[in-house]
């Protein structure tokens, strides 16, 4: 007989928030099974704020609150037993980051853990990712967002070491001198932990990689290669903010930091010398509801 949970898991990033609810399906001596149930995302750029000024906007605090106002609504009418809010950079390096988490608890009932690079990167390792690990190859997992980029390397099935660069998309876009330092640091940090490594495949996760992938028509079992990026890259490029959303249906939060988030796995190809990248759809929020599952958080 089999038993039916559902979890959730809402990720609150630099370019979007995300609720994920998901299926947990419970079966005598099987491993469980994880399916999305929903998916739910705002297009509020809190990266935009934190990365210009230092601290989230009133406009933008607003937002936040309504969006997990709503998600509290959407979460009891799915009837989820669990859940768990994890916000990464833009609300980590905001000054008023504390005390939007704590207002927004008040009005909410919604408690956020404000996660730092290397939570964030453990918990993207305990995603269905290791489902797609050969035991005798070795990947580098590359998680793109709004304000950071993980970068997670894996060898004959184990996991050798994580790191995390402020270095994502909204970030670039928004202060890319800033990032000059740190985009220097990742570049070392890959080459030097993938050097001695032959025939590397690297993982890519994040909206953009998505899109990306869905404008290939690629089965989900396929990878990308190097030079495929590379050509969506300069066509992208040659087009204007606006050609992007009207030629090829990007939503509009999408259609500009597509063109740094490209950049930032091209350049990890680069790097690590690899030639091909799989897409599989899985994220942070994947990972928090496999961790709740488990009570490791």
């Amino acid at each position: 007989m089999l038993e039916l949970k559902k979890y959730a898991a809402i990720d609150i990033g630099s370019n979007g928030v995300r609720l994920l609810i998901s299926n947990v399906i419970i079966q005598k001596q099987s491993e469980p099974l994880f399916r999305k149930s929903s998916l739910v995302r705002v297009p509020i750029r809190l990266g935009a704020d934190t990365f210009m000024y230092g601290k989230i906007s009133d406009e933008n605090i607003e937002r936040m609150t309504k969006a997990m106002d709503s998600y509290r609504y959407i979460m009891d009418i799915h009837k989820v037993e669990k859940f768990k809010a994890c916000a990464t950079s833009a609300l980590r390096e905001a000054t008023n980051g504390p005390e939007i988490v704590q207002d927004i608890f008040i009005k909410t009932g919604i408690k956020i853990d404000i996660i730092d690079g290397k939570t964030e990167a453990e918990i993207i390792s305990q995603t269905d990712i290791k489902e797609l690990i050969e035991d005798n190859k070795s990947y580098l997992y590359v998680d793109v967002g709004g304000g950071s980029t993980e970068f997670t390397l894996f060898s004959k099935g184990n996991l050798i070491n994580s790191k995390s660069f402020k270095i994502g998309t909204v970030r670039l876009l928004k202060n890319p001198d800033e990032a000059a330092e740190e985009w220097e640091a990742a570049k070392k940090w890959v080459i030097n932990q993938t050097s001695t490594i032959k025939y590397l495949t690297l993982i890519g996760s994040g909206g953009n990689i998505n899109k990306i992938f869905k404008l290939s028509g690629k089965a989900q079992t396929k990878p990308l290669s190097f030079e495929y990026l590379q050509n969506q890259f300069e066509q992208l490029s040659a087009m204007s903010y606006e050609e992007r959303i009207i030629n090829l249906s990007l939503n509009p939060d999408r259609a500009d930091v597509i063109i740094p988030a490209l950049k930032i796995y091209l350049s990890s190809m680069q790097w690590s010398k690899a030639t091909k990248i799989y897409v599989p759809k899985i994220g942070l929020a994947d990972g928090i509801v496999k961790m709740l599952y488990y009570g490791m958080i």
